[in-house]
């Protein structure tokens, strides 16, 4: 798994790295937090200690109209709705008593159109869920029965690792198509001067946003990105890591590195390892933060709405440094 892939055979490379990286029955059979447990009370406490000027970063894309959704599985960007506005207010349309007014709305959006956490119910391997459950009976119409992002929200904060990537193996930014290694992040964690290691929440810096947001959207949501080579399955595994997030769209090198596949890692980390995946991420401050001050490491907490039943989540992590 840390060569290359057989272009042709993404059955058989995803059952080889899935059979190598499971992490089933690893917490017990009704677990639902998969490598959250990593992340530790102790683990906490250290990376608590991280904080040190009081520098925060929000690593959150804004949520609007704006944002980069062009339709594929009917995700759109956010809509956002007043219900009551200072113009209701002025004219007297409220009926509130003594003068007083105020403003109310509504916003309707996916889960996952923008900056988000992928849950352990948001992929499946061959109808099987995180932890070798069903997935006909742990995702339902009515929710993700087992493993809903509830469970997730008192758990994500801790040490994260910011990997700028974009910056120590690209030009600032890495190309479309890219496929980001094992030696890659070994070789910028090394270049930051910081560890990674049980527990930790890793941030990786494609590069990507900064692009988009100086050329246009176009095809970031699915289109080509750079992104994690599927090779890097061991890795994630071996390294204990509690949570993986990227400035892409979908965390993976696109298009993917065999003939006919669709996000293959995905299909062996969310439900072989139980790893929990950021999306679209906007890392671009504190990586420029952590440039300036040679600092890679930080305190990150990111917690994913407690919607019950939810295979995912947006969020707006707040690091601080």
């Amino acid at each position: 798994m840390r060569g290359r892939v057989n272009r042709a055979d993404p059955e058989g490379a995803i059952a080889e790295a899935a059979k190598a990286c499971s992490n089933w029955g690893r917490w017990g059979p009704d677990d639902v937090l998969g490598t959250l447990n990593f992340l530790t009370e102790a683990h906490r406490r250290a990376g608590a200690a991280l904080i040190r000027r009081g520098a925060s970063f929000s690593l959150s894309q804004r949520f609007d109209m704006n944002g980069p959704q062009k339709g594929w599985r009917r995700r759109t960007n956010p809509v956002h709705t007043m219900l009551d506005t200072g113009t209701d207010a002025a004219a007297g349309l409220q009926g509130f008593p003594h003068g007083i007014g105020g403003a109310d709305d509504v916003i309707a959006m996916p889960l996952q159109c923008s900056t988000q956490w992928d849950g352990l119910g948001h992929i499946f391997d061959h109808g099987r869920a995180w932890n070798g459950r069903d997935a006909a009976t742990t995702v339902t119409a009515e929710g993700d029965l087992v493993t809903g992002i509830e469970h997730m929200a008192a758990h994500v904060a801790g040490r994260a690792v910011l990997l700028d990537v974009g910056r120590v193996v690209g030009d600032g930014e890495l190309p479309d198509g890219f496929a980001i290694t094992e030696a890659h992040l070994v070789a910028t964690a090394e270049a930051h001067g910081v560890t990674v290691g049980r527990g930790d929440i890793v941030l990786v810096r494609t590069g990507q946003l900064t692009r988009a947001r100086r050329d246009g959207w176009g095809d970031y949501a699915g289109g080509p990105a750079p992104g994690l080579s599927f090779t890097t399955a061991t890795w994630l595994h071996r390294t204990e890591i509690a949570a993986i997030a990227t400035d892409t769209w979908g965390f993976e090198v696109r298009p993917n590195e065999f003939d006919h596949a669709f996000q293959p890692l995905h299909q062996v980390v969310i439900p072989h390892l139980g790893l929990l995946v950021g999306e679209m991420w906007d890392l671009d401050a504190l990586a420029a933060d952590c440039a300036a001050d040679g600092v890679h490491e930080c305190w990150l907490t990111a917690a994913p709405l407690p919607i019950t039943g939810a295979v995912g989540s947006p969020v707006n992590p707040i690091a601080v440094k």
